[in-house]
């Protein structure tokens, strides 16, 4: 299966891990051989619920007896994919309570820019240095990372960027700008959570002139940071909201959310203004439903707090220079990227699943899935501070 896996299934790097899975469940994947690794990635914070939550499958497998697709995004009333828009509206603040259902979190970011084009008549997007949105042409564009964007040019243009954090680069948004697109937390460049006000200085500014503020919460979103939603810590309210990952409980969609009024403006001149014929599938919204109601009809999103206490408590070592983040969005900052490398593997061999940031090579990404136990927490702490006693500096 390794070999078939290589040659005929693109690859995205020159090693991947290759990693043979037989079964997951709860916060635990097993591999052909039946040896178990405990999750601390969670599918790069997809698996919110961890594996095979019993609510999440028989919401799948319900939908599953009644219909799969059967319509183009938008013409039919399906029951799920509304009762899943309406739910997000009653967890959003004003005026949040229209959203379009996507496939994936980089899709929605490419619907939010176009809707925000449409709103204002504008068209410059201002963008954060070292965010990451996603791989689409639209997503890419926001990238800063030139060696990254450069072979796939020209992507969309009328593109800038501010510094994440940065008051000094606020001026640059301006009456020609349509949209502010930032990460609630960044996730990328090393899980960098805003200070001193960042975000409500950016709405003020984009109030002052007339732009949108986008928040993408693909990763942060879902209750990863001890709320629903990464802004809520924030005092900022966006004009329009962006998610994904953790939302399906595993499974793939995306969405944006902004206000009934702006978002009816992609039905009409033109019509069709935005189009999928798989968003809103009644399977994958089935999925988002359940997770949505346990995450919202438990203590999962506060609890996520507490257990980043027993994590940053537990995890204390030489080699730690800085914990980063919020929640169980957590990142271990190494002295060098080759430790980091070499921790991520090590772990492995012994059971625990770690992974890599995109920008910040020296991190270690902790996202493990918010069903997670203490008990677990110190399993794997314990496990990956074994670890770190047997790296050579």
């Amino acid at each position: 299966m390794k070999s078939d896996f290589l040659k005929y299934q693109a690859q995205t790097t020159p090693h991947p891990l290759s990693f043979e899975v037989d079964y997951a469940n709860g916060s635990y994947i097993y591999d052909k051989n039946g040896k178990k690794y405990l999750d601390f990635v969670a599918g790069v914070s997809a698996c919110s619920l961890g594996h095979q939550h019993p609510r999440v499958k028989e919401a799948v497998q319900q939908q599953l007896d009644r219909y799969l697709h059967v319509m183009v995004y938008g013409e039919y009333v399906q029951e799920i994919p509304v009762l899943l828009s309406k739910l997000l509206a009653t967890h959003l603040p004003e005026p949040l309570d229209t959203t379009y259902l996507v496939n994936s979190g980089t899709e929605a970011i490419d619907g939010a820019i176009k809707l925000a084009r449409r709103v204002t008549g504008r068209t410059e997007i201002i963008a954060a240095k070292n965010a990451y949105h996603g791989n689409s042409y639209g997503a890419l564009s926001l990238m800063s990372m030139e060696e990254r964007i450069a072979p796939f040019r020209p992507v969309i243009g009328d593109i800038s960027f501010i510094e994440f954090n940065s008051d000094q680069y606020l001026e640059r948004i301006t009456n020609k700008t349509a949209a502010v697109v930032l990460e609630t937390i960044q996730g990328g460049a090393g899980f960098i959570v805003p200070q001193n006000n960042f975000l409500k200085k950016v709405k003020k500014h984009c109030l002052t002139v007339g732009a949108l503020l986008i928040l993408d919460e693909i990763q942060p979103g879902f209750g990863r940071t001890g709320k629903l939603f990464g802004f809520e810590h924030y005092d900022v309210i966006p004009d329009i909201v962006v998610m994904g990952k953790g939302m399906g409980g595993g499974m793939p969609i995306g969405a944006f959310t902004a206000s009934q009024e702006h978002m009816h403006l992609l039905s009409n001149n033109p019509k069709l203004g935005h189009i999928t014929t798989f968003g809103g599938h009644p399977v994958i919204a089935a999925a988002a439903f359940a997770t949505l109601k346990e995450l919202t009809e438990t203590s999962l999103i506060e609890d996520t707090l507490k257990k980043e206490k027993l994590i940053r408590s537990l995890l204390v070592h030489p080699l730690i220079k800085e914990v980063r983040g919020k929640g169980l969005m957590l990142a271990l900052l190494m002295p060098t990227s080759e430790i980091t490398s070499e921790v991520i593997l090590k772990c492995q061999e012994e059971g625990l699943i770690l992974f890599w940031l995109l920008f910040e090579e020296k991190a270690i990404r902790i996202t493990p899935p918010l069903t997670i136990s203490n008990e677990e927490i110190r399993e794997g702490c314990l496990l990956l501070l074994k670890i770190l006693d047997t790296i050579q500096v």
